[in-house]
Parts: C-alpha cells; structure tokens; sequence
C-alpha cells in the first residue's frame, strides 16, 4: 500500500519519494530494507518528513495561526533617567475583540509587574509606573507605551500582551537607560553590606544597584576595581581589566563571580548604577568641615552631592576638578576627566577618592548638587 494518494506531491515531487529522502537523512534507510516497509512507516514519519522536506526546500513551516502583533524593529530602546520614552508595540491587523496588557519583568524572579491594560479605547494605569506611562495612540491600531519622566528603577525588560481568547501573544522589550556604575563602600570599610543593605545604599547615594550588565558595559569602558560587590540580580562579582595576583590571580580579563551567595548573611560591597541629572553639581572651594559643606551648599541654594550625583556629573557633564570635595555621605572626592600628573597619578579619567577624613577636618572643598 502507498502511503500516498496517487498523482500526490509537492513541487513535483510524490510522498512517498520524499518520505524515502527523509529516511535516509534520518538513517533508518537500512532499518526500511530489513524488517519495516515504507507503508508501515509513512503513518509516523510523514508529517515530520513535509516540515523537513520544506525546511530543506527553504519554505517555512506553515504558521500556528494569525499573529497580529508586528515584531519590533528594535528590541532594545535606549533612554536617559528624566527623559520620555516610548516603548513600540503595533498591531498590523486588528482582531475582532482584544485587550492590550503592558508590564514589566522584575529582575531575579518570575513576577510581572501590570503597567497598563487598554481596550483600543480606554486605558488603565497600575502602580506607580501606570501613573507615569500612557498610550501613545498615534494611529488606531497603535498600542504602544509612553513613560514621562524615566527613573532609575524604570530599566528593565517589558512586555506588551495581545489578549484575544486563545490567540494570545506577545512581544518583549528592553529599556535600557544610558548612565555609570560606581562601586560603593561605607565609611566602616569594606565589606559590610548584606543584599538589602547595599540597595539601600546605592538608593541614598542616588542610584540603585547595577545590573549584570550594566556592569560588564562598564567593565568594557575601563571600570577594573577589585572589591567584590552586590548586584540587583542577588549576585556578587568584581570587573577586572588589568589581570594580577591580588586581584584574582593572572588569568584572563573579565568579570569575575563570587557564585551564589546568601543575601542576609553574606557581606560584600556594592556596585551602584546612575544616569543623567536633571540638575547639575559645582565645586565651591575652601578648607571647610563636612558641616560647613553642608551649610556652604545651603548658602547656595544647594545640598551637598551625593555619590551618584558626582559621577554622574562627570559622566555626563564632563566635570573635572583637581580639588578633593565632601560629599553628603562624609566622603571626599573628585572628578577627572582629563588625567594629568598633579591629580591623582593615575592615567585614565575617573572620580578620584580619598577615602572618609574624619567630619571636623577642615582641609576640603565641597561639591554642591542643585536642580
């Protein structure tokens, strides 16, 4: 018996000859030949042999059914902290009846914070990102997302969900904010903070913890620093750019990894994340105590900066003083972006530090943040 309807083929082609091809790539051509015929076999190799055989022809597999939404041009949209951005999702055909859900993927687990939900009429906000985010609306069959006023905590991997019964379906997209990492310490030393207190820390000193990748970009921008620090996913590592014994060993360059770690109970630094000001900070000089920083500042209309606002500024604005400075969290330090002997010795530009000098020192400058 044939396993095929007579006159049956494609492109020319009949089943059964096919089916014999796809035997043969598969190898059970000897198997054929010995005790299984052709007939027997064609029930269960058939439909595996036509999406083969049509893969080999260069054809698609047939398509599971309408997609409505259309893939992204670009899967990851780039922003500034402060900036309005939008987020593309576009229908090319509208299903009879449908809903349109947004959310976005928290980092380190499998929950979905709702952003949005909207019929193609009317819309609802969820969370304090809903209040933030609206459609844009720019033709009927537009559902994409637009975010006023990007935050810091804003970054991360969104979803847009077409709902529409049993055809539901969906595309991801990442937000990714243009910024700098810096690696965090308190006074006390090194290694101090558990998980929760080094997101702590980084959200006093104007960021929040870095991501995985934010710090490799970093890593390949130059950041080699050889304290092991926290990052958002829970995980603990250090950027290492220039291999040596203290620091890892000789091995090859790269980001090193501590493995997992316990979050409550083991203690590290932390790698700390920050994008563009809305405001800007300036160097007021003298020889002042931490406490007339602060009222220097004050004086000013200003607060003394933060950590995050020092490299941000350097990042962004090109700041570059020779001239060590308080910062809020009793720190001095100073920004270079063009390297030079007398400031600091070494050769790439950076936020120089010197470390916690104890509050009564009047030997410094301060660094004032206003917005």
């Amino acid at each position: 018996m044939d396993c095929s309807p007579p006159g049956s083929s494609v492109h020319g082609i009949s089943q059964a000859s096919i089916l014999e091809w796809v035997a043969n790539r598969a190898g059970l051509t000897p198997i054929m030949q010995g005790r299984i015929s052709l007939p027997t076999l064609c029930h269960f190799l058939l439909p595996w042999a036509f999406i083969t055989f049509h893969r080999a022809l260069g054809d698609q597999a047939p398509h599971p059914g309408p997609h409505y939404l259309l893939p992204p041009i670009h899967e990851v949209i780039h922003s500034r902290r402060g900036a309005t951005t939008t987020l593309p999702c576009v229908l090319g055909a509208p299903p009879p009846s449908y809903k349109v859900r947004w959310s976005k993927v928290e980092p380190g687990d499998l929950r979905e914070t709702p952003i949005l939900i909207t019929n193609g009429l009317h819309a609802r906000g969820y969370g304090s990102l809903g209040g933030r985010a609206r459609m844009r609306r720019g033709h009927r069959l537009d559902a994409s997302l637009v975010i006023a006023g990007v935050r810091l905590e804003d970054e991360g991997r969104y979803r847009c969900e077409l709902i529409n019964g049993i055809e539901d379906e969906s595309v991801a997209l990442t937000l990714r904010l243009e910024g700098v990492v810096f690696p965090y310490q308190p006074s006390r030393g090194r290694y101090q903070f558990n998980y929760y207190e080094a997101k702590q820390a980084c959200e006093e000193q104007d960021g929040r913890l870095a991501t995985y990748a934010q710090l490799y970009q970093a890593w390949t921008e130059g950041l080699d620093w050889c304290n092991a620090g926290w990052l958002l996913e829970g995980s603990v590592r250090y950027p290492v750019l220039t291999a040596r014994a203290p620091c890892g060993g000789r091995g090859r360059p790269g980001i090193r990894s501590y493995g997992p770690r316990d979050r409550k109970r083991d203690r590290y630094d932390a790698f700390c994340f920050t994008s563009a000001l809305s405001g800007h900070v300036f160097f007021v000089p003298g020889r002042l105590t931490l406490s007339e920083a602060h009222a220097a500042c004050r004086r000013r209309g200003a607060m003394v900066a933060k950590v995050g606002h020092l490299y941000a500024a350097w990042k962004f604005s090109g700041l570059d003083q020779c001239d060590g400075g308080w910062l809020a969290d009793g720190s001095v330090r100073f920004p270079i972006t063009t390297p030079r002997p007398l400031c600091g010795g070494l050769p790439d530009p950076g936020v120089r530090s010197f470390g916690f000098p104890r509050p009564q020192q009047a030997a410094y400058g301060t660094y004032c943040y206003s917005d």
